[in-house]
């Protein structure tokens, strides 16, 4: 696979990654006039780990459909941000692990490659979980109505999901 198929191939997932826990499926479909082709132009997010600008937007598109979804209130913003940054830093952590496995698919024998593809799950399942772990942090702070809304959110998501594999 090129680099630049493994870039877009490292944004769907990190963008999947996001929308596991928090968009439904059809969104991830969606697109925004502001959204632009997928480039290799990269834009600094979550410190030294570069990330292509594509992805960086699209990682910010779903943390403010999220945000306007969830209706996070000005108290809620410190967790809301931590939340937006974990987000962020798994988009991070798959382009840096999508990265390594480009530089060397090319000359990987068959067991490296399944290894190789064992630890982009691997650096999946712990994002997720990072994830999970803001995301329980925030919905703490919610009051019981805002609470009813994002279970909400979250079920007809995986409503959505299940009907679109069927």
């Amino acid at each position: 696979m090129s680099p630049p198929s493994m870039f877009r191939l490292a944004a769907v997932l990190a963008v999947m990654s996001v929308s596991v826990l928090t968009l439904p499926t059809a969104s991830l479909a969606q697109t925004s006039p502001s959204t632009v082709a997928p480039s290799h132009e990269e834009t600094p997010v979550s410190g030294t780990v570069p990330v292509p600008k594509s992805m960086a937007e699209k990682v910010e598109q779903h943390i403010k459909q999220v945000h306007d979804q969830l209706g996070i209130t000005v108290a809620e913003k410190p967790q809301w941000n931590r939340f937006a940054q974990v987000m962020r830093d798994n988009a991070a952590r798959m382009q840096q692990a999508f990265a390594a496995r480009a530089a060397n698919v090319a000359t990987m024998t068959a067991p490296a490659n399944m290894q190789s593809y064992s630890q982009l799950a691997q650096v999946h399942a712990d994002n997720m979980q990072k994830l999970a772990s803001a995301f329980q942090s925030l919905y703490n702070t919610f009051p019981d109505a805002q609470k009813k809304v994002a279970d909400t959110v979250f079920q007809e998501n995986a409503r959505k999901r299940t009907s679109s594999k069927n």
